[in-house]
């Protein structure tokens, strides 16, 4: 039988809509007209207790969920804290995939991490890459469970006939990205940095690593956009990568931030520092047959993200900012 689509008056929960992405997935919602949202905060729901997501399922029974609740964090934050990486992402998806498919929702959309191919593989990487070698080890954690939580959608779809569906989005940045420097990434920090930087006059910004790394970046207003079409139009196993098809070394993303902010200091690579995996860029030929492509390009979004910077962050006195990392 059919999944029925999304409609205006469809039950819908966005678990994790504080977060970069589960705000931008408000924003589209409510732009395309789904206005019958529940959100909860963690204070009002941790989705890490089964018992607090079994009794908040069995009373409101949402007929679509968007999974967006994650610990994310950057190199410094995997590898310092890898224990709550593992455990609290693998108790987050459980919960929620379990408890949606037992109080009968219509269908899920988990959110994975292109950080769950293998570090050496083939560019750009298909979603056939996933499990065919070793993780990068300095988000290994992270991976594990994100691995975990697509493969759990695949289960319960193979055996219980749960319209669950996975997509692994590329690197994001965007409004309401975290620029806490202890545990961001490599883009709100560099962006944080070389703003911190121009206020102080500054002759240079360090930047970790050699810049040679290739990232690929993918506005969060583009990938909830990716998320409402696939919710939509997409009903198999087969996992999604979302990406731009794009990418750009981290020297470069450093010479947009500083163009973008107006920098004119110099920019110091760190090679003593960790790179992370040489290169990431999804290849997004299944997402581009169904008929979606992104809208916003990197300086442009570059752009109005440091507005949102200014106006939300800037203002608000901050802390001695660590080196940056990036994952």
């Amino acid at each position: 039988m059919p999944v029925p689509r999304m409609s205006p008056d469809s039950l819908i929960f966005v678990a994790g809509h504080r977060g970069l992405v589960g705000s931008a997935l408000v924003r589209a919602l409510h732009a395309a007209g789904f206005d019958n949202l529940i959100l909860r905060t963690r204070q009002e729901l941790d989705l890490t207790r089964q018992d607090a997501v079994e009794r908040f399922f069995t009373q409101y029974r949402p007929q679509y969920v968007f999974v967006a609740a994650a610990r994310v964090g950057g190199i410094l934050a995997n590898d310092t804290y890898p224990a709550e990486f593992l455990r609290d992402n693998l108790a987050i998806h459980t919960n929620v995939i379990d408890a949606a498919y037992r109080n009968g929702a219509h269908k899920l959309l988990y959110l994975g991490s292109s950080c769950v191919y293998p570090k050496h593989a083939p560019q750009p990487m298909s979603e056939d890459c996933l499990l065919t070698g070793p993780l990068e080890p300095t988000n290994e954690w992270y991976a594990i469970a994100k691995i975990a939580g697509l493969k759990m959608c695949q289960a319960y779809r193979r055996q219980y006939g749960f319209n669950a569906i996975a997509a692994m989005p590329t690197n994001l940045y965007g409004p309401g990205d975290n620029f806490n420097l202890a545990g961001s990434h490599v883009l709100p920090a560099l962006l944080r940095k070389v703003h911190e930087a121009k206020l102080s006059d500054a002759a240079q910004v360090e930047v970790w690593g050699t810049g040679t790394p290739k990232r690929e970046f993918l506005h969060v207003d583009d990938l909830a956009a990716a998320c409402l079409f696939l919710m939509q139009r997409h009903d198999d196993s087969s996992l999604i990568n979302i990406g731009c098809g794009r990418d750009q070394t981290i020297a470069e993303l450093a010479q947009t931030i500083a163009r973008v902010v107006g920098f004119e200091g110099a920019l110091r690579f760190d090679s003593s520092k960790p790179d992370g995996t040489p290169r990431k860029l999804l290849d997004t030929t299944r997402l581009t047959a169904l008929g979606w492509k992104p809208q916003i390009d990197l300086e442009n979004g570059l752009r109005t993200t440091y507005d949102w910077f200014l106006q939300h962050v800037a203002p608000q006195p901050g802390a001695n900012l660590p080196r940056v990392h990036y994952g």
